[in-house]
């Protein structure tokens, strides 16, 4: 009964494993068959169509209802065996078809699957209340977890215990009759929302796109990004024309390097207008809704509020810890902002631009100030940056650090031609999974970049080897182009394969536990770990090579990019820290009415938030947090990780460096190997021999340690 995840630099949504009595699905249906092919099955992509779904999610349901009936009446005391174990096995349709539904709505979602989504996300919801409702069920999960000790479990079944227990508990297992009719009545309402709010920022995403029709509106821009601009528009019907999407890939370079300060305005404000435009997409109610109820339910639950709900779970334990750590880091940061907006206006001024640095105007002259603080310039490290190289790149630091080696494999079903896949294999030959990557944009595909399990590694009842994917939106050039991307998206493409690495390096019996199921303000430490490994020589000199002459970066060029490692660090962290303060906030404010874009304003006005920078996720179009509960009051999750990977990485200095093998042992057999089987901090105590204090994260960033930290 474990969920299925999807991580992302971008998004993390939670799929919980929940139904309603199913209508009739016929055997024709692929979604409910076992999976067949190599490498113990492989999703039936070639064979899936949107009318599949709903039919195959309610007979999967009814399958697992059926299947818990049995373990909650069975007329045996209950043991680990019959219950916690039974447990784990007694959704396999459903999570299959799970796991294709998850990949049709991040990646394939048209119009008539977005219809399914409204139709059976309630259901969903109700299925998931009815097993944690389940009294007889219940009593036997709290059975074994009461006598987990005497048992004779070993260590990872005492913690499946723990975790079974838990999630029912914090579920509203205790809960009388009515309440949890009302919490029923609650979760459902919230699968309604959260899937308006996610169709909401996709239609705005899909539908808006700049489209430029002169020359002169290229003022500025490098050549792969008129290359992949013409690309986008030929593929809409515009040919001869340059488009300029309503995603963060095709934002963040056009706002680097377009001279035409009007367009830039136009692109900034369209794309940080998601979900707010006041029209019939705009989520500002949907969003005051979903914080009533979140509220309403952390009272059932008995929680002070929904953010003392999200965080009891997770390492940081209470709102309160989060809150300090954010804290510590906002007052630097901001002063690093007033330095950076000081250094760009100066630019400006001295241009005779006229102007007061703007939020559009951030990105511009930064890379300016760039240019003329350390003589480097990204249209100068971009042709260096191929994305197929670069995916030979991060197949190389795998191999390096864990052993593992990627091999392309043809005849296994894509869902799109785009998606390519290969086998991983370690050192012994040993098949390890399938990875599949999907990198490009397209409408219907959400934006940003994500990781997701296919299928998690589990070897309870036999060795089942995990399916994992990487996710982006990069935007696609032209045939037999190189696509070139930015290093800010290529350190996201690291990141990325860090989730990947997390999920093919699990070494667990139960899939529950497995891979990268861990807490959320611990899941993306593997992840942002493995950005670190992009700037090596090891890396670069082998895979940065330029895609015109061959040649690997030079030398000088690695140089300046070392020195400005700290760079526009102020601009990265305040973007960032006021999504994840406001995030918490909205969660800490109780039951009051929420108008979204006032408590923003005010929240932000109240912080000191620098004029010359937004939100990187405003509220209408924040998906971690309104699209599902996934990173509700745990956006925080990206500082908590990174404290913990700033401490890692310093490991890995003292150690010898980047590549010693034995640092990279340690987070292997303590990190990377082990998902939930044990806690992350005892986890990650003994990889590092302490906990992780926040100097390291605050060299990292370049900003002055609290002086008791130091």
């Amino acid at each position: 009964m474990h969920k299925l995840l999807t991580i992302g630099a971008g998004a993390l949504a939670l799929l919980a494993l929940a139904a309603v009595p199913a209508r009739a699905a016929g055997p024709e249906n692929p979604l409910l068959q076992p999976w067949k092919g190599p490498h113990g099955g492989v999703p039936p992509f070639d064979q899936v169509r949107v009318e599949h779904f709903a039919p195959a999610l309610e007979a999967g349901m009814a399958e697992q209802l059926a299947n818990l009936d049995r373990i909650a009446n069975d007329p045996a005391p209950a043991t680990f065996e019959n219950t916690i174990a039974a447990m784990e096995r007694a959704g396999r349709t459903l999570e299959r078809v799970m796991a294709v539904y998850g990949i049709w709505s991040g990646n394939m979602s048209s119009p008539e699957f977005q219809q399914v989504e409204v139709e059976v996300e309630p259901k969903l919801a109700a299925f998931f209340d009815r097993i944690t409702q389940n009294e007889k069920l219940f009593a036997r999960v709290a059975a074994v977890y009461a006598g987990r000790e005497k048992a004779g479990l070993n260590a990872e079944q005492q913690r499946l215990a723990w975790l079974y227990h838990d999630n029912f508990v914090r579920a509203g297992a205790r809960l009388d009759a009515a309440k949890k009719a009302r919490l029923s009545e609650i979760n459902q309402r919230l699968a309604v929302l959260f899937t308006q709010f996610g169709q909401n920022v996709l239609g705005d995403e899909t539908e808006y796109a700049l489209f430029l029709e002169k020359e002169a509106d290229l003022a500025g821009l490098p050549e792969s990004l008129r290359k992949g601009a013409a690309a986008a528009a030929a593929d809409r019907g515009r040919a001869g024309q340059w488009a300029i999407l309503n995603t963060r890939s095709s934002m963040e370079p056009f706002l680097v390097y377009s001279d035409r300060r009007d367009l830039r305005e136009k692109v900034w404000r369209t794309y940080f207008s998601r979900g707010d435009n006041g029209d019939a997409r705009d989520n500002n109610r949907i969003i005051t809704e979903i914080l009533k109820l979140r509220f309403e339910r952390a009272r059932l639950l008995g929680y002070e509020t929904h953010a003392h709900w999200r965080l009891e779970n997770a390492m940081a334990k209470n709102p309160q810890r989060a809150m300090e750590l954010m804290e510590a880091v906002w007052k630097p940061a901001v002063a690093r902002v007033r330095e950076e907006v000081a250094d760009m206006q100066a630019i400006a001024d001295r241009e005779g631009a006229g102007i007061r640095i703007a939020p559009w105007d951030y990105r511009y002259y930064a890379e300016k100030v760039r240019k003329a603080k350390y003589d480097l310039d990204q249209n100068e490290v971009k042709p260096y940056l191929q994305l197929d190289k670069l995916r030979e790149g991060m197949f190389f630091v795998a191999g390096e650090l864990f052993g593992l080696r990627f091999s392309p494999v043809a005849r296994i079903p894509v869902y799109h031609p785009d998606v390519t896949v290969y086998e991983v294999k370690d050192l012994g030959g040993r098949h390890v999974g399938l990875w599949y990557f999907d990198p490009y944009a397209r409408p219907g595909k959400r934006s940003g970049a994500w990781m997701n399990a296919y299928r998690n590694q589990e070897r309870f009842e036999g060795e089942v080897t995990t399916i994992v994917s990487n996710n982006s939106n990069f935007v696609k050039g032209a045939p037999g182009e190189p696509v070139l991307i930015s290093w800010d998206d290529a350190t996201t493409l690291f990141h990325e394969f860090g989730h990947a690495l997390h999920g093919l390096s699990s070494n667990v019996a139960y899939p529950s536990l497995s891979g990268t199921n861990v807490a959320r303000d611990y899941v993306e430490f593997p992840s942002q770990l493995l950005e670190h490994w992009l700037p090596t020589p090891e890396v670069l000199n082998r895979y940065a090579l330029h895609f015109e002459t061959g040649k690997p970066i030079p030398q000088a060029l690695l140089d300046r990019i070392a020195k400005a490692a700290t760079f526009n660090q102020g601009f990265a962290t305040v973007e960032y820290l006021a999504s994840a303060l406001v995030d918490m906030k909205l969660h800490l404010a109780g039951g009051q009415e929420i108008d979204p874009d006032a408590f923003e304003r005010d929240t932000l006005k109240a912080l000191g938030m620098p004029d010359e920078i937004v939100m990187r996720h405003r509220t209408p179009q924040f998906g971690h947090v309104f699209s599902s509960d996934g990173y509700s009051a745990g956006y925080y999750s990206y500082l908590w990780s990174d404290t913990l990977t700033a401490d890692a990485w310093e490991a890995f200095v003292e150690g010898g460096g980047a590549w010693s093998r034995e640092v990279a042992k340690r987070l292997r057999d303590h990190v990377f190997s082990v998902g939930n089987t044990v806690d992350p901090a005892d986890g990650y105590r003994a990889f590092r021999g302490q906990d992780a204090g926040i100097a390291p994260l605050m060299r990292k960033r370049g900003f002055p340690a609290p002086a008791a930290a130091r």
